[in-house]
């Protein structure tokens, strides 16, 4: 059953399943909770409470914001784990990787620890020499550009072609459903707002969180020119010891949709390290 929270400027929508320590999932940009469809089923079965969660303006929580800021979407995670009672880990994807690092910092007393999965997570330079060497980093450059110049839905769509360059089972039914809610204006007019903003805000948190991380990158993820070496500056912009960086060869911008068994064989024994339950022992 979808469950709606109340937070300022609009609604947050999430589902809740699941018993044992919490784990707080957020999608990236114009996407929903539906992205986690094969994660779900597994942290429940190694024994956590598992928030799956649309960040504000998509899937169904509030369409209209007066802002999609990193920072943003970290108060709205922030509010659903004070509201579930942590702590929790939450799990960031893309933008969302960002709203992490920020919820960490802001709120320790709550958040336990952060998986950032293809994570905007620093202010980002145009990587001149990789996109003249990498025609795919080239060519979801330039579908991202359209989107956020135009609110272009066939560019959207044209990224997503890229960014998913291993395709899940589903993924003729999934494309469709992300096309009919883009299709709607306000529904677009989020994701052209998220397009806009920077993740420095991110960034300059790094320094401030306290909790283990975990990065996970795609070896194929078309956002980056070397998308291992993205994920090594978030690292080395936390403090020393507290970072670690993965990288799953052959996924995309999406690994936790394309290679979801390679992203659970990472993601478990963190929440097993980072997670207690009640009694002392963790949830996995």
């Amino acid at each position: 059953m979808t469950e709606h929270l109340a937070v300022p400027g609009g609604t947050i929508a999430y589902d809740l399943t699941g018993d044992g320590p919490l784990v707080v999932l957020a999608h990236g940009m114009g996407d929903s909770r539906r992205s986690y469809r094969f994660v779900v089923p597994a942290l429940v079965a190694a024994g956590y409470r598992v928030a799956n969660v649309d960040i504000r303006g998509c899937g169904d929580s509030g369409a209209e914001w007066s802002g999609y800021s990193r920072t943003d979407i970290a108060g709205d995670l922030v509010a659903v784990v004070r509201h579930l009672g942590g702590p929790a880990v939450i799990v960031g994807q893309s933008i969302s990787g960002g709203a992490a690092t920020i919820a960490a910092a802001t709120a320790p007393e709550l958040v336990a620890g952060v998986v950032e999965i293809a994570p905007f997570t620093r202010k980002q330079s145009v990587d001149v020499v990789g996109l003249l060497r990498n025609r795919r980093h080239r060519s979801a450059t330039v579908q991202l550009g359209r989107v956020m110049a135009t609110g272009s839905l066939a560019g959207w769509l044209a990224y997503l072609d890229i960014a998913y360059p291993t395709k899940p089972v589903d993924w003729a039914e999934e494309r469709a459903h992300i096309e009919a809610v883009l299709s709607r204006p306000e529904r677009m007019a989020a994701l052209t707002g998220m397009t806009k903003t920077t993740p420095a805000d991110a960034g300059a948190r790094l320094p401030e969180v306290r909790q283990p991380v975990l990065v996970i990158e795609g070896g194929a993820d078309p956002d980056w020119a070397d998308p291992r070496a993205e994920g090594e500056r978030v690292v080395a912009d936390l403090p020393d010891g507290l970072g670690e960086v993965a990288v799953i060869a052959g996924a995309g911008h999406y690994p936790h949709a394309e290679t979801p068994d390679a992203v659970l064989a990472l993601v478990l024994p963190f929440l097993g390290r980072t997670l207690a339950t009640t009694d002392g022992t963790t949830g996995a």
